[in-house]
């Protein structure tokens, strides 16, 4: 008799980043900044020193103590994980099982959705309104409980809208499922204001995800944290697989964090980027009808409608620029000044 795949995989689709040679890539949020040389010598310096023979830190101790000095929380509130990724699978599948139910918003990020599936668990999806993408707190409270989920888990500032809840709205429904978890995906919000980060330890239904892949410009390295009261902390240690955050990657956070100034400048210069990108596309829109509307943003991409999303994409495309199409939307990435140019005026062509 053939192997039978577990009814929860069979209808798992692998998520599919764009591919192809783009010289231009703004569709996966990822940072236009490089480290700089100095920079770069010192992770080599630091490569090198690593004894390759021997498994890294279990719990990055060193790593957890200068991420927790630079956020301004304790180490004993930091889990560090191979991405965040990693983290919300591992939240997903220790906090719910088989037959529980989670709750997403949508539209949101689209792997909460898929660790869900994986582990077995069910989601239930919690529908922003069209007109406005924003998110009803006390409404999203009254859906988890109606729908009895163990966790609701939401991106703030939220991918892929670029809108953020007020700190208000979302310690809102940390308080109004004290008896459920809520997870806070925080990986934009170095680009606004609003975090909840500081609050970690008065709740302990709360996990606040951070990741060095959006302002810092490390997505290569693979590094995600997740900020939580102790108890949630212990737990996930306890749940991680033991060795999970390599040695180069432990290294490199390091230092990193010894740099806060760079981080901060990097911040600044991304979001600089990203206010000219939302400036310059509303005043497009007002000359092409074939731009609907710009949203706001409050991260470092900009989500935009278009008449004829799938003509944008394509055309952009063939000119080098990756975009991501979520139609009727396309979110675009903050670029360096040359792609933002380049991006620009391939809109004023293919637009009417």
């Amino acid at each position: 008799m053939a192997y039978q795949l577990p009814e929860k995989l069979q209808n798992l689709v692998p998520y599919s980043p764009l591919e192809g040679d783009y010289p231009i890539r703004l569709d996966a949020n990822e940072s236009f900044l490089s480290p700089p040389p100095e920079l770069l010598q010192q992770i080599g310096d630091a490569v090198a020193r690593i004894p390759f023979n021997r498994y890294p830190d279990p719990y990055c101790v060193a790593l957890c103590e200068k991420f927790a000095s630079f956020f301004g929380v304790r180490p004993s509130n930091v889990v560090a994980g191979n991405g965040s990724d990693e983290l919300i699978g591992l939240i997903v599948s220790s906090f719910a099982g088989a037959g529980d139910r989670m709750a997403v918003v949508k539209p949101d990020f689209s792997m909460y959705a898929f660790y869900a599936q994986a582990a077995g668990v069910s989601v239930e999806v919690f529908e922003k309104p069209a007109e406005t993408l924003a998110l009803d707190a006390d409404a999203l409270v009254a859906f988890a409980r109606e729908r009895d989920v163990r966790l609701v888990i939401l991106s703030n500032p939220c991918n892929p809208t670029s809108l953020s809840a007020s700190r208000g709205s979302v310690l809102r429904i940390v308080e109004g499922l004290p008896d459920r978890l809520v997870v806070i995906d925080e990986a934009y919000m170095d680009f606004s204001t609003g975090s909840i980060l500081d609050v970690v330890d008065r709740y302990d239904n709360l996990i606040v995800l951070k990741t060095c892949s959006k302002a810092f410009g490390m997505a290569a390295i693979r590094l995600g944290f997740a900020v939580s009261h102790p108890t949630l902390a212990i737990a996930l240690k306890a749940a991680k697989p033991p060795y999970n955050v390599n040695s180069m990657t432990q290294a490199v956070g390091c230092l990193l964090f010894d740099n806060p100034d760079y981080l901060r400048a990097c911040t600044r210069q991304i979001v600089e980027s990203r206010d000219r990108l939302y400036r310059e596309m509303k005043r497009l829109a007002e000359e092409k009808s074939g731009l609907l509307e710009v949203v706001e943003s409050c991260a470092n991409f900009v989500f935009a409608r278009f008449a004829d999303p799938r003509k944008v994409f394509e055309q952009a495309g063939k000119r080098g620029i990756a975009l991501r199409y979520m139609p009727p939307y396309l979110r675009i990435s903050a670029g360096s000044e040359a792609e933002t140019d380049t991006l620009l005026e391939a809109l004023r062509q293919i637009l009417t």
